[in-house]
Parts: structure tokens; sequence; C-alpha cells
């Protein structure tokens, strides 16, 4: 019980930020996909190459929509 008490006063204390994630049509989304994606090939390049490998293989600011 004691973490269901810890979870229930983190919701109480961050109860702006919870209201705004669950009714503003805005979300990180798309953010996050990228993140994902460019942690992703990191992950497969591991110990393989370095920097000049990899931007190659992440899109530009230009190519990003």
């Amino acid at each position: 019980m004691v973490s269901l008490h810890s979870f229930v006063a983190g919701l109480q204390r961050d109860l702006d930020a919870v209201t705004a994630g669950l009714t503003l049509p805005w979300n990180s989304g798309p953010v996050e996909g990228h993140v994902n994606r460019i942690k992703m090939i990191k992950r497969q390049m591991y110990g393989r190459a370095g920097f000049d490998l990899l931007r190659k293989r992440t899109p530009t600011d230009s190519t990003v929509v």
C-alpha cells in the first residue's frame, strides 16, 4: 500500500501537469519517436563505427518533417 500512496502523492504534486497531459491536444509523440529511432540506430552500431556513420544514418534537419 505504501507504493500506492506514493503514486497518489506524486499525482497530487504534479496535478497541473497530469491534467494538462490528459486534456490538451498536444503531445510529444513525434519527438519521442525520433529519439527512439536514434537510440535504436546507436544500439545497432555500438562498437562498429564512430560519429561519422551515425551522422550518415540519421536525417538532417531539412529531411525531418
